[in-house]
């Protein structure tokens, strides 16, 4: 995701054994505490029966990994390009940078569109959070955050907020009004948070609940006004770098993907893991539904996309050639779901024919990595941010 990692130790007196010592998150029941490395051990192996190990459970646990596998393998009749032979082949089209955005002092890290179609928000390494009508390519808000890094920014389904975090561990929501003297600073209402850096927000289907990701290696749904903790997701093994919620207006569920290499879908309603996928061999970076929410698409540091059917419960497609070797940032679909558009660390903008996994082509324009990549709610045009400081509009 960055070149940079951010390691954040917590010291202070243990919950369990009183002792000021390096902390860690441990949940009991949806209740976080702050355990020592010792006493985590220690309850780890409290509900042990006799003869059981950990060794011995986390081998058992593979065993049955390795049968699930097998009894995925069985239902693996064709390949999803095989299929799509005889859909006829794309034509050429031409996509140009119609709008360049600049205003970012350094790396741009996150961008989102306005339900309106217009309206952008982006976050930036250099603290600034800024809407933008995209038409004009005018500023219309500009927020200083209290830290550098801001990872995460999302715009609320009204339009009427946006919401943003990064290192410091929280996400606000700044609401937006046309009163250019107002100072959105000072009705910024902190919503979330998390013991390590915020990666990702998403509001749900209204203003009133916002989801999360965080370097702590949790997900988390929280109520925006209250700001209470509604849901938790726990089960990633490291950083949690990404999340997409199902397009349905009645979406219960959204995938995450992080560090461990895997791609996790959680009901919402229940906080529990509902499919893992995890045949990607490096960091996932993004992930994005397909258009009809029976499918996900995913970028990976290992230099491929891939395509994981939720009915089929398995991966139907791998988008990679030996020419490309720099990791994949950031991925979305066109509206139809035919075309996968991924932003990748070696400046470029590639894009693919879904059905046949061919690429169909390679845009050029930004002067380092594409870090973020959106599709307009219209699909008309798609924005992509990137660490030479600029936003670019493409159609």
């Amino acid at each position: 995701m960055c070149d940079q990692t951010f390691l954040v130790n917590v010291f202070g007196s243990c919950d369990k054994c009183f002792k000021q010592r390096a902390l860690r998150p441990v949940f009991k029941k949806s209740q976080q505490l702050s355990y020592c490395s010792t006493c985590t051990e220690i309850m780890a192996t409290e509900g042990l029966h006799e003869n059981e190990t950990l060794a011995s459970l986390k081998s058992e646990a593979e065993s049955l990994k390795g049968k699930l596998e097998e009894e995925r393998a069985k239902l693996h009749d064709v390949e999803l390009h095989q299929v799509a032979e005889r859909v006829e082949a794309l034509g050429q089209f031409v996509m140009k940078t119609r709008r360049t955005l600049k205003g970012h002092g350094n790396k741009v890290l996150c961008m989102d569109w306005c339900k309106d179609k217009r309206r952008i928000v982006s976050s930036s390494q250099d603290g600034k959070v800024i809407v933008w009508d995209s038409f004009t390519t005018n500023k219309e808000h500009a927020v200083t955050m209290p830290c550098t890094w801001v990872m995460a920014c999302a715009y609320a389904p009204s339009g009427c907020a946006i919401a943003c975090g990064g290192l410091d561990n929280k996400c606000s929501v700044y609401p937006l009004t046309f009163d250019k003297n107002e100072n959105m600073a000072a009705k910024k209402k902190s919503v979330a948070m998390h013991t390590n850096y915020l990666s990702a927000c998403s509001f749900t289907n209204s203003d009133m609940q916002i989801l999360t990701a965080s370097g702590d290696g949790t997900c988390a749904l929280w109520d925006v006004e209250s700001g209470q903790l509604l849901q938790s997701f726990h089960g990633h093994g490291a950083d949690v770098l990404c999340l997409d919620l199902a397009p349905s207006e009645t979406g219960n569920t959204f995938v995450s993907g992080g560090c461990d290499k895997k791609a996790m879908v959680w009901d919402m309603r229940s906080g529990q893991c509902v499919q893992a996928f995890e045949t990607h061999e490096s960091d996932i970076n993004s992930v994005r539904y397909y258009p009809s929410g029976d499918a996900f698409a995913s970028g990976s540091d290992d230099a491929t996309c891939r395509l994981y059917d939720l009915r089929a419960d398995r991966e139907v497609a791998i988008y990679s050639k030996e020419s490309i070797i720099f990791g994949a940032s950031s991925v979305d679909f066109s509206l139809s779901g035919r075309l996968l558009f991924a932003g990748y660390n070696d400046y470029t903008i590639n894009v693919w024919d879904v059905l046949k996994g061919s690429r169909v082509s390679i845009l050029f324009g930004h002067e380092n990595r594409v870090s973020t990549l959106r599709v307009s709610p219209d699909g008309t045009a798609f924005c992509s941010g990137s660490w030479d400081h600029t936003l670019r509009v493409w159609a």
